[in-house]
């Protein structure tokens, strides 16, 4: 029984190539990803230093794409920082992911420019780009490689704020202790299926839900929960992966989630990036919905919301900032 994933035309900007037998040692995770909070005052602190300016843009809510190499390399330093620090303030680490997200997508389309960007990084850093490059790319290919065949409307669906990650990550960990599934590939498969359920929509299969499920699939594993449920739907995947062998063959049983192998490579780098660094999971929670079109990739924010196809040009030209 295989899930067909929502986001069958959204897999623009995520993770992959890597195989999925990888074990290598994982630090804990419920210490490093932790709920932020802003800090409370009497008064606003002229003293606090200024965002890094290469996260300005996205805090405007105009992101845009590096231009060059070295500014892609500018982008991924200014926004690992955020997303590595103790506690980062909310609004600064959604930028950083959204900026970090505009820098893997540019140089995944770009195959002159990742060996550049790579020179201008620390090795932290050249690690994580080099593993969301791939998984960019990996996702690319299971899409039309030719322009006219892509979507010229943007879908009916909603956008709304995911979890916040000690939410998500307890019930990751829930799964992970019942069923023998790794609480990182259980992140990433919601990651690639709706970007941690923000995206609310039925997909062209009639897969509903935070992790994708066909309701016949749902049937069998959803141990009478609800499909929408976030932790109904990550310990339903749970036991899904745990049928099918999670524990033997880490590929083989993500391929029966989604019949791709570069699918399997894809959610395979998201894990293991989230392996090597929990933290990541707060900077992949800030990453936004792209829906790729005919015009390229379409950012949707938090607060689209349509009940029928709507036209990219119409849309885009409404709202020029969304095509960045």
């Amino acid at each position: 029984m295989t899930l067909a994933p929502l986001v069958s035309a959204l897999l623009v900007g995520l993770v992959a190539v890597t195989t999925a037998c990888s074990e290598a040692p994982r630090p804990p995770a419920d210490a490093d990803v932790r709920p932020v909070e802003a800090p409370v005052a009497d008064a606003p602190d002229d003293s606090a230093p200024p965002p890094p300016t290469e996260l300005v843009p996205a805090l405007a809510g105009t992101p845009r794409r590096p231009a060059a190499p070295a500014e892609a390399a500018a982008m991924v330093r200014a926004a690992q920082r955020v997303v590595r620090s103790p506690a980062p303030e909310p609004d600064l680490l959604a930028a950083a992911g959204h900026t970090a997200q505009l820098a893997v997508r540019e140089v995944a389309a770009r195959r002159t420019w990742l060996p550049r960007v790579l020179g201008d990084l620390g090795r932290a850093d050249r690690r994580w780009l080099r593993a969301n490059v791939a998984a960019r790319r990996e996702f690319r290919s299971m899409h039309p490689g030719a322009t006219a065949d892509l979507a010229d409307e943007l879908p009916a669906w909603r956008i709304v704020p995911p979890a916040p990650a000690r939410t998500l990550l307890r019930s990751y960990r829930e799964a992970e202790r019942r069923f023998g599934v790794d609480w990182e590939y259980l992140a990433a498969i919601n990651m690639v299926e709706t970007q941690f359920g923000r995206i609310r929509g039925t997909s062209v299969a009639g897969a509903q839900g935070p992790m994708q499920f066909i309701p016949t699939t749902w049937d069998i594993y959803g141990a009478g929960g609800d499909i929408q449920e976030a932790h109904d739907a990550i310990l339903a995947a749970g036991r899904l992966l745990r049928a099918n062998g999670f524990a033997r063959d880490k590929g083989a049983a993500l391929w029966r989630y989604n019949n791709s192998w570069a699918y399997v490579r894809g959610v395979t780098h998201h894990a293991e990036v989230m392996r090597r660094d929990p933290r990541q999971l707060r900077g992949y929670l800030a990453w936004e919905v792209y829906y790729l079109t005919r015009l390229g990739g379409v950012w949707l924010p938090e607060g689209y919301d349509r009940r029928r196809p709507v036209p990219v040009r119409a849309y885009v030209e409404a709202h020029p900032e969304r095509l960045p």
